[in-house]
């Protein structure tokens, strides 16, 4: 790790951050990168799913208390003194209101122009406010960097 980013680790105030985006843009691969360079938990919305939120489905209803129960598992972490990343889609404004956005930071993986769930795809607004937007342009290391210096900044 750089010691600009031991600096950060050390240093930073704890943050909930959520990277969003459509399925296959990339926010997991991001998210992993970035879980590591800040020592943070890193949350995986379709394992969530599956090991924890067996009883959600994707109906609109299902997503809001999918995000919201995020929300609350990165606020709980964010409690215990460490950063928190979740990963998933949040395609809508309810989802987000429902994440809880006051103090978050967002970033938003806009990669693709698709992804491969139709429906998804009908459903997702582009997020109107968020802190950094991931192009298609750049490697993980990149945006890695990009973002740290980004949550360093705000210090």
């Amino acid at each position: 790790m750089d010691i600009r980013y031991r600096v950060l680790v050390e240093c930073s105030p704890v943050k909930k951050i959520l990277i969003m985006g459509l399925p296959g843009a990339g926010k997991t691969t991001i998210a992993k990168e970035l879980a590591k360079s800040l020592s943070a938990v890193h949350l995986n919305a379709d394992e969530i799913r599956r090991e924890i939120h067996r009883d959600l489905g994707f109906s609109e209803l299902d997503r809001i208390e999918h995000a919201k129960r995020l929300g609350v598992l990165c606020n709980i972490i964010n409690r215990a003194g460490i950063s928190a990343i979740a990963d998933f889609v949040c395609p809508t404004i309810k989802t987000r209101e429902a994440f809880g956005l006051v103090g978050t930071f967002v970033i938003w993986a806009d990669r693709i122009d698709a992804g491969r769930y139709e429906d998804t795809n009908r459903l997702f607004i582009e997020p109107e406010q968020y802190d950094i937007r991931i192009t298609a342009e750049g490697s993980k290391e990149y945006w890695d960097t990009q973002i740290c210096n980004k949550l360093f900044a705000l210090k």
